[in-house]
């Protein structure tokens, strides 16, 4: 009669399984989640329509037109020299702008359109360009006969130059937005960032890298 023989189960190769399991259940998100979640996700950006024909001045007494904001993307602004409450801080974060926006170069540029024309000269806005380190390369500063900086600005920029009267300085007080607006390269405005909403500005930077990148 043959003998029956039992293999008894061994304790350590299912303990080494075990540890084997437990071991790759640890490394392997450690490993691929970090490149999942750098993941680039590309921003779904509206389209606003597009900016329109206009022909205005910018600092250096030059023309300034719809052509100036073709082929690059432009993050715009809106203030006036005189302005003693929102417009400094708006300028800086425009600034700022700049600077986060520098290694891009010319894909992305600038520009800051006055809802005082009438008083804002080139010379003035040449003055008040110097004082927050504008590179002339990148960021315009816009002026022009108000009928038509007005037709821009409460038309396909969608913001006002409607005046409330006068602040205790003397300065007259305008009801302008303090948001920036994105361009895309083909001048159609994509869209609309409070600029005083810290992640609205980060994503700013974001949708203007996103549309140098891809030209969309």
């Amino acid at each position: 009669m043959p003998l029956l023989r039992f293999t008894a189960p061994i304790p350590g190769r299912r303990l080494l399984v075990a540890l084997l399991v437990i071991l790759l259940a640890a490394v392997v998100p450690a490993v691929f989640m970090p490149t999942l979640m750098c993941r680039r996700v590309d921003p779904r950006l509206d389209d606003d329509g597009p900016v329109g024909g206009f022909t205005l001045t910018d600092e250096r007494g030059q023309p300034f037109s719809d052509a100036a904001l073709c082929g690059h993307v432009t993050i715009v602004s809106f203030l006036f020299t005189r302005c003693d409450s929102i417009c400094p801080v708006t300028t800086m974060k425009m600034a700022r702008l700049q600077d986060k926006t520098f290694d891009v170069g010319a894909k992305v540029k600038l520009a800051s359109f006055s809802v005082d024309p009438a008083y804002d000269t080139p010379a003035r806005l040449a003055e008040y360009a110097q004082r927050y380190h504008a590179d002339p390369a990148r960021w315009r500063f816009v002026t022009g006969p108000v009928d038509d900086v007005r037709r821009l600005i409460e038309g396909p920029f969608m913001n006002s130059m409607a005046r409330e009267g006068v602040t205790e300085s003397g300065a007259p007080r305008i009801a302008h937005n303090g948001y920036f607006l994105l361009v895309d390269g083909n001048a159609h405005v994509r869209g609309i960032y409070d600029s005083g909403d810290v992640q609205r500005l980060d994503e700013l930077i974001r949708d203007a890298r996103y549309l140098a990148r891809t030209g969309r």
